[in-house]
């Protein structure tokens, strides 16, 4: 330990209420942080069930009759499956249709998924989303009718085996998910037929929307590039051009947490700066029998920026231990609801991604010591004389 570190340690700061301040800022630094990493982690993963990251369908997709099937086993499927960034390649059917309950009718999208595992093998098993559950009126284990609209229209009767949150659907675009053979039976295909294929992406990959546009324009060029004469051709869609309203709202998320950084670190430093000038006045005689004794002003200033650097880190380590105690109780309680209708979700998420807590610290620590340059100024200004006749 040095001269400098010496006298700091030497010295006295009574400005709790200051430490108190910078947990706090902190505090909300680390929590915006989370929620927003917890936002953007649950909606991209609502996002990816539903769409995918990234989507290959056929340019003329006809939704309603589906008549344009695509080959399961096209010639581009396996260099899609190499391309770094993607981690899983599934076949999808869709098909609209018109569901009824009662009185109650409500156009949707059925899904046809590979995974989906029916409850009961003798029906038409289904996962209805908790929106279209509540306009139907129907629970699990209740039947409803559904009505396909083609060259003549199709009926089937269907179980609700399961319902599920949605989080990014709304009234006029509601997903029902079905076993990938029933939706092609009911679009007369054979098991080599799919309306498309759902891409999902790994995180890093689908860390932003420009990566992840970039990636489908690579797996769009490649669908072109390696494709047979005999394959349908397709286009690639991302889920941040296909949903841009959903991951205009997270950027506005991140914006928000952003401000919340910025004013934090603003609060915290200039409460900082305040407290330092306290520190320097109750001092003012000490800084005078040190340039006396031919200590540089240089190094008094290091003395006090030491002294303060103790106190940030204190209140840092404070805060960003309240934060992970908060944090662990709403990832486990999720006691602070939200309204799903403006948020997508009902309560709010957090996600702990290390380095984003670790580069927050770091950034609002390096802040503050540069604000604190600014009452150190003060020191070159004190005559040693005056002071030391003072004290």
């Amino acid at each position: 330990m040095g001269v400098t570190g010496f006298i700091s340690g030497k010295l006295r700061f009574r400005g709790r209420l200051v430490i108190v301040s910078i947990a706090l800022s902190f505090l909300v630094m680390i929590i915006a942080v989370s929620v927003s990493s917890g936002f953007r982690k649950e909606i991209r993963d609502a996002v990816s069930s539903v769409t995918g990251d990234v989507q290959l369908m056929p340019s003329n997709m006809d939704w309603l009759s589906g008549n344009t099937p695509v080959s399961r086993t096209p010639a581009y499927l396996h260099r899609i499956d190499s391309i770094p960034g993607v981690e899983s390649v599934s076949p999808v059917v869709y098909r609209a249709g018109i569901v009824k309950n009662s009185d109650v009718v409500h156009g949707v999208l059925f899904k046809g998924v590979e995974d989906f595992a029916p409850a009961d093998s003798s029906s038409l098993a289904v996962a209805v989303p908790d929106r279209l559950a509540s306009i139907l009126s129907v629970s699990e284990g209740d039947s409803f009718q559904a009505y396909f609209v083609g060259e003549r229209v199709k009926v089937r009767k269907f179980t609700v085996a399961r319902i599920y949150q949605d989080m990014t659907g709304t009234d006029d675009r509601l997903v029902i998910y079905a076993g990938l053979r029933d939706i092609q039976r009911i679009n007369g295909w054979n098991g080599d037929q799919v309306s498309a294929f759902e891409i999902r992406l790994d995180d890093r990959s689908r860390s932003s929307e420009a990566a992840m546009s970039s990636l489908a324009d690579e797996i769009g060029t490649a669908a072109l590039l390696f494709s047979s004469d005999d394959d349908t051709s397709v286009i690639s869609v991302s889920a941040a051009d296909s949903q841009p309203q959903v991951f205009d709202w997270l950027s506005l998320i991140d914006f928000n947490s952003m401000v919340v950084l910025v004013l934090m670190t603003v609060v915290a430093g200039f409460n900082m700066i305040s407290g330092l000038l306290i520190l320097l006045f109750e001092n003012i005689s000490t800084i005078g029998i040190l340039k006396s004794m031919g200590m540089t002003d240089r190094a008094i200033v290091r003395v006090f920026l030491r002294s303060s650097s103790s106190l940030v880190l204190k209140g840092m380590a404070a805060g960003n231990a309240l934060a992970l105690i908060f944090c662990g109780i709403q990832y486990y309680t999720r006691f602070i609801t939200l309204d799903p209708d403006n948020y997508f979700i009902s309560y709010v998420p957090v996600h702990l991604e290390l380095w984003k807590i670790m580069a927050a610290d770091a950034l609002a620590y390096l802040a503050i010591m540069l604000l604190l340059l600014l009452p150190s100024m003060f020191i070159s200004r004190i005559d040693p004389a005056r002071t030391v006749r003072m004290g």
